[in-house]
């Protein structure tokens, strides 16, 4: 089977990727619209307005279009394979020798090139994008000055007082309630004339029922001519900082690209901190190619059997099927690794060996 592109490759390559385009467009269209039309209930909390929904599910897109690609792919691909196949298209390419393993390469070399752009976006674009779209959208509903910056963590303000955290997280109580634990934390206390006057550091800052608590506390007061240091294991912190607006505000692992999940990682691990969330969102970025080709070349067979016959209902039920399906199996190997603390790249690398070894299956049966 000789690679160099011929005529053929390329207008199976542009029906299927005018298919997934349209598709992809639908669903990205669909799923921005709902994503929008649920941000009515916040409308009028703090000073979020209608303007600012409409610019967060603005800033939501490109990583609406990153999650949405693989199913967009495998429906668009069955569309347009489907659509050749009923004008019996593919059969008079069967009968001029092109193989079954070459059209299959043909649609792979096409989504190739839209998940190339996918990856660079999940990389770049959509991490970026979500974090703005965060940050806008906590500042006004909680009326505070925070922001989430790339290297250095949460910040907030709460009149002279800074907070700076590393990361933080959510945690069950035993009561079945929740509470709010940030790690790494600096506290920057400014005088009247704008000066620093006491450095804060903080092993973790803690928020439950009770109010603030931070452990391993470091006080560095700073004098005219002098600095005098105190230290605690713990002491109780008098702020007003909302503890749900801090957690709305933290860095989500599916909000940050591979290097920063990377040193998340390391982070999490040094300090014996959990980094499960983490490790799944990192080995998910890195099989997400691998998933895109695997989930569309298992649906590839179909295009020379059941696809034949019947309307666009048939292939875009067919599609959903599969997308849905492998979705759900993905998700199920994920959250069994998280449970069993088994390797997470097991879990990644199985729905899409499955599906090579399903399309392999039935390519033997259709020959």
């Amino acid at each position: 089977m000789k690679l160099t592109p011929r005529i053929h490759d390329l207008y199976i390559g542009r029906t299927v990727l005018l298919t997934v385009l349209v598709v992809w467009m639908v669903l990205l269209g669909l799923d921005a619209t709902l994503a929008l039309s649920g941000e009515a209930k916040n409308i009028g909390t703090g000073s979020y307005t209608f303007g600012h929904a409409v610019a967060w599910a603005a800033y939501t897109v490109p990583r609406r279009a990153y999650t949405l690609f693989p199913m967009a792919a495998v429906i668009g691909a069955l569309m347009g394979l489907g659509q050749l196949a009923a004008t019996s298209e593919l059969t008079a390419l069967r009968a001029l020798g092109l193989s079954r393993r070459r059209i299959a390469v043909s649609v792979a070399i096409a989504l190739s090139l839209l998940t190339v752009v996918m990856v660079v976006n999940g990389e770049t674009l959509s991490p970026w994008a979500q974090n703005r779209a965060d940050v806008l959208k906590n500042s006004a509903r909680w009326n505070t000055d925070m922001a989430m910056a790339r290297y250095s963590g949460l910040w907030a303000r709460e009149g002279d007082s800074f907070l700076n955290a590393q990361t933080g997280e959510e945690q069950l109580t035993s009561d079945g309630g929740t509470r709010l634990v940030l790690h790494d934390v600096r506290l920057y206390q400014l005088d009247p004339d704008g000066r620093l006057e006491t450095l804060t550091h903080a092993k973790s800052a803690r928020h439950d029922a009770d109010g603030w608590v931070l452990e391993n506390v470091r006080h560095d007061h700073f004098g005219e001519r002098s600095v005098t240091r105190t230290t605690a294991e713990s002491e109780p912190w008098d702020s007003r900082l909302d503890a749900t607006a801090l957690a709305a505000g933290l860095a989500k692992p599916r909000n940050l690209s591979v290097a920063e999940l990377r040193t998340s990682i390391e982070y999490r691990r040094r300090n014996g901190l959990d980094a499960r969330d983490y490790e799944d969102t990192y080995w998910g970025r890195w099989f997400y190619p691998l998933n895109v080709l695997a989930l569309c070349l298992a649906a590839v067979p179909f295009a020379f059997g059941s696809l034949r016959s019947g309307g666009m209902g048939k292939r875009l039920f067919i599609g959903m099927l599969f997308a849905l399906g492998f979705l759900l199996l993905q998700m199920f190997f994920s959250r069994m690794a998280g449970a069993l603390k088994f390797d997470y790249r097991i879990a990644y690398a199985l729905p899409p060996v499955l599906m090579l070894l399903i399309s392999h299956w039935l390519f033997r049966r259709r020959r």
